[in-house]
């Protein structure tokens, strides 16, 4: 089994996209993407269809705020996707966008200087172009660069995430399928053991089922990162839990592994209902979305990193809080 020519397709894209001045974006998503390509992205984009409104909604105007604009990847792998009987091929890419913030963007103040935008995108090929893709980021991780505080104080770390502890994350060489197999298995035994958080056991001994003992958590900006099982527990682990109740059954859309890498997307990937305390907010009784991305790190047979995009905006737009709204009218008063 080989990916090398979905993967030519997702890097030629990048090579195209990256580099071309910004009248020339639409055209260029227009020749690798379906006329009908479904593109899923955190609020307030959303769901968006076909490349001349993704170029118009998304790319331009994230350019034209981002000037001088780099792609920094830290994985990139491909995979036959395990939620359609192996059908679909996928192709994943994470790391950040990088630019000189010069022009506002979606309301937030420009800097002028460096701004890293967290990001992954899970691309589904199809007859050598791009039908389907969920480009996931983390809008508040760009809205604390430029000074503003959309959300009460962190759990956890806030910082500027790197890449995987052993720097060998970008896959362009197709990696043994038995490898993708283990990590996949890895994730699915993790998956198994969350079910709807009754699995008996204590949360440490639950989660050292699946996880090397130091694992590292990169979570979203309003939670943050978190090392060592211990700590995961009572920076984000314990918390979540505790704060939510009536939590949905996973509906992954995509759920993949090349190599010692793999994740997963929904559209969401699960509902809940939150009880309150959770980033210090009230509680609700209307079930909020949790619409994710994980990308993992296998470490012989646990999972030892975690890479967690959370639309935070969407779920709490979902409870009645719009943060983005709330804090660029705040910060422009």
């Amino acid at each position: 089994m080989t990916f090398q020519a979905e993967k030519q397709v997702v890097l030629d894209l990048y090579a195209a996209l990256d580099s071309a001045p910004v009248d020339r974006i639409g055209s260029i998503l227009a020749k690798a993407m379906t006329p009908d390509a479904v593109w899923r992205g955190f609020h307030p984009f959303n769901k968006l269809t076909g490349p001349e409104a993704v170029a118009e909604r998304f790319w331009g105007p994230l350019r034209q705020s981002l000037t001088r604009m780099q792609r920094r990847q830290d994985i990139f792998f491909a995979g036959r996707n395990e939620i359609d009987g192996f059908a679909s091929t996928w192709v994943v890419s994470m790391g950040h966008l990088m630019g000189l913030f010069d022009r506002p963007w979606l309301g937030i103040p420009p800097t002028g200087k460096m701004a890293f935008l967290r990001y992954s995108e899970f691309n589904r090929i199809e007859d050598g172009r791009i039908a389907e893709t969920a480009m996931y980021f983390d809008i508040p991780h760009l809205m604390m660069q430029a000074g503003l505080n959309p959300f009460p104080p962190q759990t956890a770390a806030h910082l500027v995430q790197p890449g995987p502890l052993t720097h060998e994350g970008l896959l362009f060489d197709d990696a043994p399928e038995a490898e993708g197999a283990a990590t996949r298995a890895a994730i699915n035994a993790m998956i198994g053991d969350l079910g709807t958080w009754r699995s008996g056991l204590s949360l440490e001994e639950e989660l050292a089922r699946t996880w090397a003992d130091d694992m590292i958590w990169w979570g979203p900006a309003g939670i943050g990162a978190t090392y060592t099982i211990e700590r995961y527990a009572k920076q984000h682990s314990g918390p979540f839990r505790a704060a939510f109740t009536d939590r949905s059954k996973t509906r992954h859309l995509a759920r993949l592994a090349e190599g010692h890498y793999g994740g997963f997307f929904g559209w969401p990937n699960f509902t809940a209902r939150h009880k309150g305390g959770f980033m210090g907010m009230p509680g609700s009784d209307t079930p909020g979305e949790m619409r994710v991305i994980d990308i993992y790190r296998r470490d012989g047979d646990k999972l030892a990193e975690n890479w967690i995009f959370i639309d935070l905006l969407h779920f709490w737009k979902t409870q009645g809080v719009d943060i983005l709204e709330r804090t660029v009218r705040i910060a422009g008063a």
